[in-house]
């Protein structure tokens, strides 16, 4: 096939755009910077302008670097991340600073529900948890503390759709992003008017974006955006997905048995099921585009904390040249090679960004006799039993859907050695998908299934997903590091149970 498509995805830190063919091959990838704003504690926010520049800056790069002309480009569309807030009027300009995900301003909402008992009721209505940055969570805290902002306000929105807003107009939503805001039924997969009353929100429901597949095109690249993007005219712009399905889409996750697992900025674990899950609340769960329910459980206990070992302890801090950093992390890699099978005593908890219950981060059982090789195998270990500690949850109860394999994605990944570790920690074989840019992958499938490329989404994820490499657990290995996991969890539950001392001074955080 002679066509292309480009896939745009939001993250936290970057924006990427990646251009593929129709045979799902990255011809060339851009990314650009997002800045994020701290105006008040425990605030995390974004300027959606800046966001959509930085957008329009990686399209624009993408393309000029392919050497592909715009006219070969058959669509696009957006992944971003889940939850978080963006309020567009009715021109699709932004009406206040877009929320991020990672926000905390409502954590004292959450406290009164779950004291007064809305909690509970409320995550029986949506099918689970409630946590800060959830939208339905920070439409609550706007009502309260900014209710004017709403006189503004035509759509509600999240990361994604705002960007496709800009590139053609539309203000849509798909389910994914709407199920993982908590803003849906998933007995209906339809906007839950019950949450809204009990809530007192019932005067923004027709503030809510229409519900739509995320394999749909819904307009064509408008004339401003193209002089933007590079992009042509009229070029068909496709609704797109949540940045966990599209993850997930790239990583050919089609049946009930297969585990989507990322290990990069955070842990995120996700299981298809064919209804939603109702023995377990998971942290998130949304209709999957391909049919069915993903159930979802996360945390920031990955692979950033490895970097934040890297940059902070192993270079004191200082910034290096590339390939400074390429000779560590190798030193690292041929570290765990050695120690694969054989771990020390040490035990590293990879909470930096954030622990269990509150637990801290440490390394712990370190003696006078330890060397680099306890500290590492102690680090990537570490991140495995966090790790486990998502997928015990996400299958846990008694309608979890059993998993045979798991298809792991992230910064983990470039370590053959760890992707091993993986499969004999956790037990199961490990498939690690061809590419690296699978949130873009993940929308470039949904536009090249929308502009009829293949018959439908299914035969677009068969013809434009492989797997580079597979992993099968070792028994006697995993024997060895998994006797370890029992401690592990313990000494993270003692070390949750201790109050945490008060903060002196404040530091500047490193944000992987």
């Amino acid at each position: 096939m002679g066509q292309y498509v480009i896939g745009i995805d939001a993250g936290g830190t970057m924006t990427k755009a990646a251009l593929f063919d129709m045979d799902g091959v990255e011809i060339a990838c851009a990314h650009s910077r997002n800045v994020m704003q701290a105006p008040h504690p425990g605030w995390t926010e974004r300027d959606p302008e800046e966001m959509w520049q930085a957008a329009t800056l990686a399209v624009r790069q993408v393309i000029e670097c392919s050497g592909v002309s715009p006219s070969d480009i058959e669509a696009v569309s957006v992944a971003g991340y889940g939850g978080g807030l963006y309020l567009m009027d009715r021109d699709g300009h932004s009406v206040r600073a877009g929320i991020m995900s990672t926000d905390a301003r409502a954590v004292d909402i959450i406290a009164e529900w779950q004291s007064n008992g809305t909690a509970d009721q409320v995550e029986a209505l949506i099918g689970q948890h409630l946590w800060p940055g959830q939208t339905i969570v920070l439409l609550t805290w706007l009502v309260r503390n900014e209710p004017g902002v709403f006189d503004r306000t035509h759509s509600v929105s999240f990361c994604k759709d705002f960007l496709r807003a800009q590139l053609c107009g539309d203000m849509s939503t798909d389910l994914t992003d709407a199920g993982s805001a908590g803003l849906l039924d998933p007995e209906t997969d339809t906007y839950c008017d019950a949450l809204f009353d009990l809530l007192g929100l019932a005067h923004l429901r027709d503030k809510l974006p229409e519900l739509g597949p995320s394999d749909q095109v819904v307009g064509g690249v408008t004339a401003k955006a193209a002089a933007l993007t590079g992009l042509q005219e009229g070029t068909p712009v496709v609704r797109g997905t949540v940045d966990m399905s599209a993850a997930a889409l790239a990583s050919h996750i089609t049946e009930p048995g297969q585990m989507s697992v990322v290990a990069g900025t955070f842990s995120i674990a996700a299981t298809l099921n064919r209804t939603p899950r109702r023995s377990y609340v998971p942290m998130l769960q949304f209709p999957y585009p391909l049919g069915g329910y993903m159930a979802v459980e996360g945390s920031p206990t990955s692979a950033s904390n490895l970097e934040w070992v890297v940059k902070t302890v192993l270079t004191q801090g200082c910034p290096l040249p590339d390939e400074g950093f390429s000779d560590i992390y190798e030193r690292l890699n041929q570290a765990l090679a050695r120690r694969l099978g054989k771990p020390g005593t040490a035990l590293f908890f990879p909470f930096l960004f954030g622990g269990p219950n509150g637990a801290p981060a440490g390394l712990l059982g370190m003696t006078a006799q330890s060397n680099f090789d306890d500290m590492a195998i102690a680090i990537f270990e570490g991140i495995v039993f966090a790790h486990k500690l998502d997928i015990d949850k996400v299958l846990s109860g008694d309608d979890a859907a059993p998993v045979d394999l798991i298809r792991l994605t992230g910064g983990a990944t470039r370590s053959p050695y760890w992707s091993e570790l993986f499969a004999d920690i956790l037990g199961l074989p490990i498939e690690v998908p061809k590419g690296s840019e699978f949130g873009a992958l993940g929308v470039a499938i949904c536009a090249a299934a929308a502009i009829g490329a293949y018959p439908s989404l299914a035969d677009a994820v068969a013809g434009m997903t492989g797997i580079a490499r597979r992993h099968t657990c070792n028994a006697d290995r995993r024997a060895a590091h998994i006797a370890k996991f029992p401690r592990f969890v313990a000494m993270t539950n003692a070390m949750a149970a201790i109050p945490a001392a008060p903060l002196v001074a404040e530091t500047e955080a490193f944000h992987a």
